[in-house]
């Protein structure tokens, strides 16, 4: 081979330093981990950037209360709730990015309604998700008025 074929890149020199390692998305972190440590606290400082500040809010593992659904098995919740208003958000596959629904009801009524959430989002994240709940209530004109 002549000298011109050879490679004349050199060696990568051993002071180049590694990259660094990406810390994990807080997206990956496990399920109830990610929704009690990220996901809740996020959720009551965007509802306190709306002006309301007296909402509970947690997860839990329950069966969902619309009428015609009682023999569905349990789903972890997050259900939020202030003054005569209430929403919960279903993983019905206990992991953000499988199938969500949603449903919310006032006077402590039964939700008569389950509606799909977040099913068109290929890559979901914290703060979509936090999104994407205010959208559905402001839908409802519970957070601001027309």
């Amino acid at each position: 081979m002549s000298e011109e074929t050879q490679n004349n890149n050199p060696a990568p020199s051993a002071k180049t330093p590694a990259k660094k390692a990406k810390p994990p998305a807080l997206e990956d972190k496990p399920f109830t981990e990610f929704i009690e440590q990220d996901f809740t606290p996020s959720l009551k400082t965007a509802f306190a950037n709306q002006g309301i500040a007296d909402i509970d809010i947690a997860l839990k593992k329950g069966k969902i209360p619309v009428l015609g659904l009682e023999n569905n098995p349990e789903c972890w919740q997050v259900v939020g709730a202030w003054g005569a208003r209430s929403f919960a958000i279903y993983f019905l596959d206990e992991d953000i990015s499988g199938q969500k629904a949603f449903s919310c009801t006032v006077n402590s009524q039964k939700p008569s309604t389950l509606e799909s959430f977040m099913i068109d989002e290929r890559r979901v994240n914290l703060d979509l998700m936090v999104l994407y709940t205010l959208q559905r209530l402001n839908g409802q004109k519970w957070l601001t008025m027309n």
